[in-house]
């Protein structure tokens, strides 16, 4: 299989977002409920920027302060589960490298993510994030235009950025209970988001 056979909603839902992919039920429900479960047997640390945020960290530990990478640790292959997922993107063509990274963020309703674009320098050209659990919206804003756009996420879909929507467009998750997406109000449960990276030198 490769990435035209793939149910993929470029510029998702209509976005004007330059490299982004959305893809809906990227993974069944099967496939969803077995990565919960083996995400919820691994231990949980707190994020180091958020500070309420649990996270886990595979194949690169990622250290921040003030919200800048400032060390990294090498902590081993990618479990099992991450690899697959990792091989998968790349033999569906949505990745030409390797991803050595995957970063486990929990939500739990009111929390969210700060607008932010991962670190240039840091990773590389693509980023996936694979969402689990609750739906919540995604906002995105053009760092040059401060144009808007927002997403909704649900369980099971893939978000992928590259180019622009990786580059220049910043994204966040607003720290609130319940979402009002295109008309419908949408209240918020626990959500898991596994994204996924490669590593760049100097920091492995």
């Amino acid at each position: 299989m490769n990435c035209v056979d793939l149910e993929i909603i470029p510029n998702a839902e209509g976005l004007a977002i330059p490299g982004l992919t959305y893809i809906p039920d990227y993974v069944n429900d099967d496939e969803h409920n077995q990565l919960l479960d083996i995400v919820d047997q691994q231990p949980w640390s707190i994020d180091s920027i958020e500070k309420t945020r649990k996270i886990q960290q595979h194949g690169y530990r990622l250290d921040y302060h003030k919200d800048f990478l400032v060390a990294s640790s090498y902590l081993g292959d990618l479990p099992d589960w991450a690899d697959k997922l990792a091989t998968r993107f790349f033999k569906e063509g949505l990745t030409s490298t390797a991803l050595d990274q995957v970063t486990v963020n929990e939500y739990q309703p009111g929390q969210g993510v700060r607008s932010h674009i991962d670190c240039v320098t840091c990773f590389g050209k693509t980023i996936f994030a694979l969402s689990l659990g609750g739906s919540c919206v995604m906002d995105f804003t053009d760092s040059v235009t401060k144009s808007k756009a927002s997403i909704l996420l649900s369980p099971g879909s893939l978000l992928v950025l590259k180019a622009a929507s990786r580059y220049v467009w910043q994204h966040s998750i607003a720290p609130r209970h319940k979402d009002n997406y295109k008309g419908r109000e949408i209240i918020r449960t626990r959500r898991i988001s596994l994204t996924f990276r490669e590593i760049l030198f100097p920091h492995k």
